[in-house]
């Protein structure tokens, strides 16, 4: 399998992280968005990462689709979601709103640095939205009582909150202030020391 994107996105480093939890092999291809987008329109015309060229040719084009079909690679008992009932709707609503929380994180990032006139609404309300997701965030770790967020062992959600909260502190430096979320900076501070973490990292780059 071939992964494109660089690791300072979260959405890739996340990718990259469960790939590699996984013992699946896979190449990178730090390829940006922008300076590298002529080479990923070849694989998606979408110009977006992470991109995962399966070994047979097929494209997977959306995170969250990708950690699906990892999931389906190994057997069910390694599976970072767990596979029906509460506990799995439990578990992707933490990981759907840390990749929210980063997502709209890149919408105030490229809205505050890459116009010349930024929309103050439009600025206040994606603050709005990743201060409430680290919010809801804090609130549900608070409530955690084990070492992950789900039980006993690492799973997608532990890697998607940490993944998106280096994303957003890197590239929006200000913006959180860890004093008030304690509990998940306390938690990503965890899995960032973690050997897999400091592999797959990068430091934020601006496009330019």
């Amino acid at each position: 399998m071939i992964l494109i994107g660089q690791y300072d996105s979260s959405f890739v480093r996340r990718v990259g992280i469960a790939l590699t939890l996984y013992g699946l092999s896979f190449e990178h291809r730090p390829w940006s968005t922008f300076g590298d987008a002529e080479r990923l329109k070849a694989y998606n015309p979408l110009v977006k990462v992470p991109t995962l060229v399966l070994d047979d040719g097929e494209v997977l084009i959306d995170s969250h689709m990708i950690i699906d079909h990892l999931d389906s690679l190994v057997e069910p008992e390694r599976r970072m979601f767990p596979a029906s009932g509460p506990e799995r709707r439990r578990a992707m609503k933490i990981a759907a709103l840390a990749t929210g929380m980063a997502d709209n994180g890149v919408s105030l990032f490229y809205e505050t640095y890459l116009h010349q006139s930024p929309s103050a609404m439009l600025v206040e309300r994606r603050r709005g939205q990743v201060l409430g997701a680290l919010g809801s965030l804090e609130d549900a770790r608070a409530g955690c009582t084990t070492p992950w967020w789900f039980g006993e062992r690492i799973g997608h959600a532990d890697v998607a909150v940490a993944c998106a909260l280096r994303h957003v502190s890197d590239s929006l430096p200000g913006l959180i202030d860890p004093a008030r979320f304690p509990h998940v900076h306390a938690h990503a501070a965890r899995l960032e020391a973690l050997d897999v973490f400091r592999a797959i990292s990068q430091p934020f780059v601006p496009p330019s």
